[in-house]
């Protein structure tokens, strides 16, 4: 379907341009770009790319320290409890401590597990590889701490759901 209406669009720019070189009336180029001006916005709305990267997401319960990005020292961590511990796939050698993520949950194993519409902010501040405590599950791309993962799910026994998130 996107495609259709990609070839569309492009069909449809095409036209007004043939019409700009052969139109006899500039009131009639005014007239037809006025009335598929609102059509070729909502179209390239269409077609805006995310941002964002989608990826899974296991929780984590205390303790949290010692961490990989800064030890024992609590300060690292945010007021809000709002912070994770990085899988593999954007660990990058360490350089993601510190990093601020937004972060929601979009999907689940168990049904009605994602708190749909809330987004939060997470900071890293480990490697789930050697967290102190064990995730839920193994292999994602982000560890939550339990109030993070609180925050983005509903009660349910799902152990990992799928997130969308980027860097901010």
């Amino acid at each position: 379907m996107q495609i259709f209406i990609g070839g569309y669009v492009y069909a449809k720019i095409a036209s007004l341009l043939h019409m700009i070189y052969n139109t006899k009336s500039v009131f009639d180029y005014t007239m037809s770009l006025l009335f598929s001006l609102p059509f070729l916005l909502v179209a390239n709305m269409l077609f805006l790319p995310s941002n964002g990267d989608v990826g899974s997401a296991a929780q984590y319960n205390p303790p949290y320290i010692p961490t990989a990005c800064n030890g024992d020292d609590a300060t690292q961590f945010p007021s809000s409890n709002m912070f994770a511990a990085a899988g593999e796939g954007i660990w990058d050698n360490g350089a993601a401590c510190g990093r601020l993520y937004k972060v929601s949950c979009i999907s689940a194993i168990v049904p009605g597990t994602c708190n749909k519409g809330a987004i939060i902010p997470v900071k890293i501040v480990d490697r789930a590889k050697t967290s102190a405590s064990r995730p839920s599950s193994d292999g994602c791309t982000m560890v939550l701490s339990q109030a993070a993962f609180d925050a983005i799910t509903n009660p349910s026994s799902a152990e990992v759901v799928n997130i969308d998130f980027q860097q901010v």
